[in-house]
């Protein structure tokens, strides 16, 4: 396994592998890579002649309430998961090789980005957006694997890649989690023993809204409503969203017909923790 830091020394490996006819896979992170990004990694690598794995905290993602200086950095850990693998390059840039200092120029996925995270987290997922346009045009790769537990980012990223051509497939792969629920995610290590405790409440809200559709509801209200009563109880818990949605606009929905979506946005403490369910609805 290689390790590049350099943009340009990342994007002549990909020119190189793409004349001699080789599909790259690429699974872009932000590192603290845990059991979820382990699953991709082996998705791509089934799937991809070559896997490239990025590692970046992206700033621009990073609102005035969010602490980009505390994110977990477990560089060696992570290089060791990338190993053990069989990743073929962790593509590790520095800060300024991908925003240099006269860098000013931002992407944005307009309706999509505006909903849900994009209204919690203003600036976001145009720091997504930008940051994912660079990696894909460095790492060039046939396939994108992406976890659905950030399931707004994969609709964000797959409206991207359609609308700018950027030649890769999006595969959206379930949602890893601990025993009890939790979506696997680097900031769960955040959370004290407490919160741990109470944090598969937002899994359990979810499973509710499942569970009401499945019986034959079909008013969003009052789908809603079975949701943030299932996390009222709880006093550690705080509901920022928790919605009924198309899965492709992510608009709200007021009645349950087909395919939808659950988002759901809970703090646990200080920590946010997001989660999404796709249910259809049986005929």
């Amino acid at each position: 396994m290689r390790v590049i830091r350099s943009v340009s020394a990342m994007a002549a490996w990909s020119d190189r592998l793409h004349r001699e006819g080789v599909t790259i896979g690429f699974v872009p992170t932000m590192g603290a890579l845990h059991n979820g990004h382990r699953s991709l990694i082996r998705k791509a690598r089934l799937a991809c002649d070559a896997v490239v794995v990025s590692i970046f905290v992206n700033p621009s993602q990073f609102g005035p309430r969010d602490d980009f200086t505390r994110y977990p950095r477990p560089f060696r850990h992570d290089l060791s998961l990338c190993r053990a693998e069989d990743a073929d390059i962790v593509f590790a840039p520095t800060q300024n090789g991908i925003y240099p200092r006269a860098f000013q120029t931002g992407v944005t996925v307009r309706t999509v980005s505006r909903l849900w995270e994009g209204a919690h987290r203003p600036g976001h997922f145009e720091g997504v957006a930008t940051v994912v346009t660079k990696l894909l045009n460095l790492v060039r790769p046939r396939k994108t694997f992406l976890g659905q537990k950030d399931y707004q980012q994969a609709v964000v990223v797959r409206q991207l890649v359609a609308d700018l051509n950027l030649g890769t497939d999006v595969i959206v792969c379930p949602t890893v989690r601990e025993a009890d629920g939790l979506a696997m995610s680097s900031r769960n290590a955040y959370l004290t023993d407490h919160e741990r405790e109470a944090a598969p409440v937002l899994f359990r809200a979810l499973k509710r809204g499942e569970g009401d559709i499945l019986s034959g509801v079909t008013s969003a209200a009052a789908i809603q409503r079975a949701m943030r009563a299932a996390v009222a109880g709880h006093r550690l818990a705080k509901v920022d969203y928790l919605a009924v949605c198309d899965p492709e606009t992510l608009a709200p929905v007021s009645r349950v017909r087909g395919t939808v979506v659950l988002l759901g946005a809970v703090r646990v403490g200080t920590i946010r923790l997001i989660d999404n369910l796709i249910v259809k609805r049986k005929r």
